[in-house]
């Protein structure tokens, strides 16, 4: 992964163009008001979160932004022909008309696209990972406070009531202390994974550049983008992509917040492809209440990991939890050595059936859908939301050091309040990198 880079690319905007009137920034909207969104990155996840606003009747897809000209038609034909449309995110970001955005783009935008955004006065939806580095993460909480921006991350489960009556019970000691969690991202790519492909031209209508934005000037490939860019690390990373689900539900369900030390093992065993990142690894985190966290990528092998799928196991000294979004088993433990045999719970079932939205209509949705709609709300009543910049940030921080300690391959130990490494000074250099000129953090 490269760590310094000083290649230039094309001209930045203005701080005029990013700039924003006081009336904009405190700005209210009425209960009768339509909410107009903007939506950068229109393609894959971008086309299920514009479907998932407009599920609800008080949005209103307003304009389109994507690096992709042939991707901007295709959404054009599907959500509107005469919908006003963007190569370039910074001039969707000069519109005055525009009451926030949502961001679905590559990992390695959402800190640039998200601070912009704020200072030019809109509310913000952003996918996971928050971030491609801990500094950006922070920098993005730091700018949402200032700005008084409602800034929601795309961590939908956190819509979820069942998921919601589960973290309660689980920190009100339903499980007893829990001291190891589980979570795996599973996929068995041998043996020739996302496939290889030598450095091309970009197809017709993609500007290259701008995707790249500040990471190194690089030729293009197929096997990066628009998709595969999950399986190299400049751009992302399978522990971010997929992990962030899963650690970020754990999180919750036990209320930790950042790790205090940090190790990973991996590397490409099996799979022989163009990927940057393991197909096999093992991230450990260890948290303050005396907790294991840990993440497996198993890309060379899907077989269950667990005895029930879901996005997670907690194991408790009382009993055994296995997360899904349909159902949350609970398995009784049972007393080992010089302990009663005993089973020392009644097993249980939450089932989401049971614990749904209040509002019929929205209960009926998908939790992406949920998820949006939380935002909205938030941008009416300016609460907090249910997956605010902060709760994202920290899930992302746990997939990122587990990268950092996978890459200097050591034990590292974290202060959460700092964010710093307090046991190996090197791998402090790797919070952040010199983006590519001219592009910045607008701070």
């Amino acid at each position: 992964m490269t760590k310094k880079i000083t290649r230039r690319t094309f001209t930045t905007a203005t701080a005029a163009t990013l700039g924003l009137t006081a009336a904009r920034a405190n700005m209210v909207l009425g209960a009768n008001d339509r909410i107009r969104l903007g939506f950068i990155g229109v393609a894959n996840r971008g086309r299920q979160l514009v479907d998932a606003f407009k599920s609800h009747p008080e949005a209103e897809v307003a304009a389109l932004c994507d690096v992709s000209e042939p991707t901007l038609a295709e959404a054009r034909e599907r959500y509107g022909a005469n919908l006003p449309s963007y190569r370039d995110f910074r001039r969707m970001l000069e519109r005055k008309d525009l009451d926030a955005v949502v961001i679905a783009t590559p990992d390695h935008w959402h800190a640039i696209q998200t601070i912009d955004a704020c200072q030019a006065g809109m509310d913000v939806y952003v996918e996971k990972p928050v971030s491609m580095t801990v500094y950006e993460g922070r920098k993005m909480v730091e700018v949402a406070r200032r700005t008084g921006r409602v800034v929601q991350v795309g961590l939908h489960r956190r819509a979820s009531e069942l998921y919601a009556e589960v973290a309660k019970r689980v920190q009100d000691d339903l499980l007893g202390k829990v001291t190891v969690c589980r979570c795996y991202h599973l996929s068995n790519m041998y043996p020739t994974g996302m496939g290889k492909a030598e450095p091309t031209a970009p197809p017709p209508g993609l500007d290259w550049d701008l995707w790249l934005g500040p990471r190194p000037m690089e030729p293009f490939r197929e096997t990066i983008a628009p998709y595969k860019f999950r399986w190299w690390m400049l751009y992302s990373s399978q522990i971010a992509n997929n992990g962030v689900h899963h650690l970020d539900v754990i999180r919750w369900m036990t209320g930790d917040g950042g790790p205090v030390r940090i190790a990973a093992l991996g590397g490409r065993y099996a799979v022989r492809d163009d990927r940057t990142i393991p197909d096999t690894m093992q991230a450990i985190l260890e948290t303050e209440p005396g907790r294991l966290v840990m993440f497996g990528q198993y890309e060379a092998n899907g077989n269950p990991a667990l005895p029930h799928p879901g996005h997670g196991e907690l194991r408790g000294t009382q009993g055994t939890a296995y997360l899904s979004d349909a159902v949350v088993r609970v398995i009784p433990e049972r007393g080992g050595q010089y302990q009663d045999r005993q089973p020392r719970m009644e097993p249980m079932e939450f089932r989401a059936a049971d614990y749904r939205h209040a509002d019929h209509r929205v209960a009926n949705l998908s939790l992406t859908a949920q998820h949006a709609k939380d935002f909205l709300d938030c941008m009416r009543s300016r609460g907090v939301p249910k997956c605010d910049i902060e709760v994202g940030h920290i899930s992302t921080t746990y997939a990122l050091l587990a990268n950092i300690a996978l890459m200097t391959g050591s034990t590292l130990e974290w202060d959460p309040e700092k964010e710093r490494f307090t046991n190996n000074p090197e791998a402090n250099e790797w919070l952040h990198y010199e983006y590519r000129q001219p592009w910045k953090l607008n701070v």
